[in-house]
């Protein structure tokens, strides 16, 4: 309840809202009022994930595996743009066999691995061409954080940086990036007293920082645009 209202209220400023789906019940008092969703590593290979995914009218990005595998993304990916029938809930709460259209709007999140990150060139432009061999779409988002920053957040500007160099070099395979933040850095272990705007879970970048980001995010790809369009052939 506290959720929905929280949402309804980010909403009503005009903001567009995201979230990981952990657990599928949720979607159901939270999907209405979400425009990007993610599916975390450890639920990718659920076939249940999987199945609401294909009822979802949103864009979802698979995380990749925690070995750092695409593979079992790439299989979530299959599965959730094909309807499915599936045991779910209706909107009367009440328990019923849901049929489900398919989502063709699904792509890929590189968030690194047990064996280190993938957002390097290399690893992107693998990815992207795998994805393409695989017939599913070859757009991806970077999460600059977990694997990829090893869980330090003060490395997620670095991870953001090269992201950034890799479309300046023409990497249009990068479509997003994820970025860990709070109002105030770090984290803290779920005991009280607990601190105001303070991470319970992963340790985040304060708004500061985040704020430093998104402008030198926004002057990159200003930059690259500008690019673009000094490239194109003028027309009198």
């Amino acid at each position: 309840k506290g959720a929905r209202h929280l949402l309804l209220e980010l909403a009503g400023l005009g903001l567009p809202l995201a979230t990981e789906l952990l657990h599928p019940m949720a979607v159901e008092y939270l999907g209405d009022l979400l425009s990007w969703a993610a599916i975390g590593a450890r639920t990718t290979e659920s076939q249940i994930h999987r199945e609401m995914v294909s009822g979802l009218t949103l864009p979802v990005g698979f995380k990749n595996g925690t070995d750092g595998s695409i593979g079992v993304a790439c299989d979530a990916m299959g599965a959730a743009i094909h309807p499915h029938t599936h045991l779910g809930m209706d909107e009367h709460g009440h328990s019923a066999l849901l049929q489900t259209a398919g989502n063709p709007d699904t792509h890929l999140v590189l968030r690194g691995g047990h064996d280190g990150p993938n957002y390097d060139a290399s690893s992107v432009q693998r990815a992207a061409a795998a994805l393409e061999a695989k017939g599913c779409n070859p757009r991806l988002i970077v999460d600059c954080s977990h694997a990829n920053s090893g869980k330090d957040p003060l490395r997620q500007p670095a991870v953001l940086q090269d992201l950034l160099q890799q479309r300046a070099q023409g990497q249009t395979a990068i479509a997003g990036v994820m970025l860990e933040s709070h109002l105030h850095g770090g984290n803290q272990p779920l005991a009280h007293p607990l601190r105001y705007g303070v991470s319970i879970t992963d340790a985040c970048l304060d708004w500061a920082q985040t704020e430093a980001l998104i402008l030198e995010l926004s002057a990159g790809l200003s930059a690259e645009l500008s690019d673009e369009l000094s490239d194109e052939p003028s027309h009198v």
